[in-house]
């Protein structure tokens, strides 16, 4: 079985969001042992939300962890179930970051054409199916950070960085497990126990990659 390392991401609050599971995620699955995932080192990442931070810190990590694979998350706040995003769009909106900063309509690359694909999304979606986790494909990202790192991270795969990124958004989950048959989000350990499929089916697909280079 060969090494890998995996980048796997989340972000923190952001405006309307003040709690974003998606930092306590990353964290969790950074101390996850399982024999699959014995010879993978994950390197997890919480980037603040904003634009600076993803131009600032995903370079400096691809450099320096060199990761074979890229495993990100995002909180989308109105969503009902797990979404995959398959596409980047290059275009971000005018919501803004924790520094206030926003780019309203403006390309992310000047240059570049209008979408980017994540084509990693489908093993994915079966590994979830198999744990009958609600969860869908997506083609919209939103125009918001999370759009914005899944550009950026389908550019460093383009230009020979990790053999895979793959982009999941989570719904709001609650901090707690409410009592059976009371109505409430998931929780953070119902969510967890689907991203540690995402990260094995990952692990398994950078492999694949891996022997058909």
């Amino acid at each position: 079985m060969s090494a890998l390392t995996i980048l796997i991401t989340g972000f923190g609050p952001f405006p309307g969001a003040p709690f974003n599971p998606t930092g306590d995620l990353v964290e969790r699955l950074a101390k996850l042992r399982r024999p699959a995932l014995a010879e993978v080192t994950i390197i997890p990442h919480v980037f603040q939300t904003s634009y600076a931070a993803v131009d600032r810190d995903l370079p400096r990590l691809l450099a320096k962890h060199k990761p074979d694979a890229l495993l990100m998350f995002g909180l989308a706040p109105r969503a009902k179930v797990l979404r995959i995003e398959t596409r980047a769009h290059n275009t971000s909106g005018s919501l803004p970051d924790v520094s206030g900063r926003s780019l309203p309509g403006r390309r992310i690359h000047a240059d570049g054409p209008p979408d980017l694909a994540l084509p990693h999304g489908r093993q994915l979606l079966a590994a979830a199916r198999r744990m009958k986790a609600r969860v869908t494909l997506s083609r919209d990202a939103g125009r918001y950070l999370c759009n914005y790192l899944c550009w950026r991270a389908s550019e460093a795969v383009a230009e020979n960085g990790p053999r895979l990124a793959a982009f999941v958004h989570v719904p709001p989950v609650t901090r707690k497990v409410l009592r059976p048959g009371k109505k409430h989000h998931a929780s953070l350990d119902d969510l967890t126990h689907v991203a540690v499929c995402f990260l094995l089916a990952t692990t398994t697909a950078t492999r694949r990659l891996r022997r058909h280079l």
